[in-house]
């Protein structure tokens, strides 16, 4: 397209954040039909249930959720917590959407909290929850970004909790991120800009507290990542946009496109325990959270020998490997549409200004 990455990332800041995602909405309602699981061919509703939540955030201290994370130790309870501004609490949450506890973190601070994962200390055989501070809606306004790391307690009751803060920069430069994932084979993070050039940017093996860890880019995201997580096996993982999902094998390595359910504002993801499918939900008050099932081949499969993210290469024939663009999980067309609406936006704006100036 000749349009550099840095260009490409100037015109989404241009466009932060409401008025980038209504434009592409507009557009993508225009330009794109409904994908064919959504037609009304066979009358057969997308979702379960007549597209109802498997439950609703009850928790009014619970206003901005931006991320989601199953315990690994307590049956039925997923972990939320707000978005940035609020107090640095995780709220455990029951399946019928009521708080079963509220965890504060000692000494953490809640500056742009967009992202959880969990895993398990191997060693132990505890829970683990890990936090990102990670977002930077101005590309660059943080000089590091955080990730909070808690053991699990043993029981589901409010307390205060230590935390081992990590501090993190960029190899290649300050990003706004969304996405936190822990791989729970080798218990590796993972972090995912949101961008219109997304990337995945992998932590080092050991984490110093004493300094700053550098991430590395490992691999494409899909556009305006939201969220992403990894499967409970280590198998695959998912990258959740405003739009949809897309399920990986390995970075650039596409298995599988999952159509969601539409939100206000689509902000969290994760898997099942079971592997077989995915939650889904968003902020604002008594926001809903969704199950979506997963077609056959992302399902999470029975733990193998495999590699890393970082060490799997593309496999010959797939996008990533024959240098094809949309290789990110987005069509090639659709990222010329997204471009062209916030180029034309950016236009208008201009215009507006110099008019303004006269």
């Amino acid at each position: 397209m000749g349009i550099s990455r840095g260009a490409v990332n100037r015109v989404g800041r241009a466009l932060r954040p409401a008025a980038f995602v209504l434009a592409v909405s507009a557009a993508l309602s225009l330009a794109v039909p409904p994908p064919q699981s959504a037609r009304a061919d066979d009358d057969k509703p997308l979702f379960a249930d007549d597209d109802k939540p498997l439950f609703t955030i009850r928790d009014k201290r619970i206003a901005e959720s931006s991320g989601l994370a199953f315990s690994p130790t307590h049956k039925g309870v997923v972990y939320t917590h707000n978005d940035s501004g609020g107090s640095p609490t995780v709220y455990a949450l029951g399946l019928d959407g009521r708080t079963r506890a509220a965890f504060t973190l000692a000494g953490a601070v809640a500056r742009d909290w967009e992202a959880m994962a969990t895993s398990v200390d191997p060693k132990t055989g505890r829970g683990v929850l890990w936090i990102g501070d990670i977002g930077d809606n101005l590309d660059g306004a943080w000089s590091d970004i955080s990730v909070y790391k808690v053991v699990e307690p043993r029981t589901l009751a409010d307390a205060t909790l230590k935390a081992t803060r990590y501090r993190f920069r960029y190899k290649d430069g300050a990003r706004n991120a969304e996405g936190l994932m822990v791989d729970p084979r080798s218990g590796r993070l993972y972090v995912v800009s949101k961008e219109f050039d997304g990337s995945i940017y992998q932590a080092p093996a050991k984490l110093r507290t004493d300094g700053v860890n550098v991430l590395r880019r490992v691999g494409s995201a899909p556009i305006m990542a939201t969220d992403a997580a990894f499967a409970p096996d280590g198998s695959s993982f998912v990258i959740r946009t405003y739009f949809s999902a897309t399920v990986f094998r390995s970075p650039d390595h596409e298995i599988a496109h999952v159509t969601m359910p539409p939100l206000n504002q689509s902000e969290s993801v994760t898997y099942t325990p079971d592997g077989t499918a995915l939650l889904t939900g968003s902020e604002g008050a008594r926001s809903p959270v969704y199950e979506v099932p997963l077609p056959a081949e992302a399902r999470a499969r029975p733990a193998v020998a495999t590699r890393s993210p970082a060490a799997t290469p593309a496999p010959r024939g797939s996008a990533a490997a024959s240098g094809q663009a949309g290789d990110s999980g987005v069509p090639t067309t659709m990222i010329v549409l997204w471009v062209a609406v916030a180029v034309g936006a950016i236009g208008v704006i201009l215009v507006i200004a110099w008019r303004t100036a006269r």
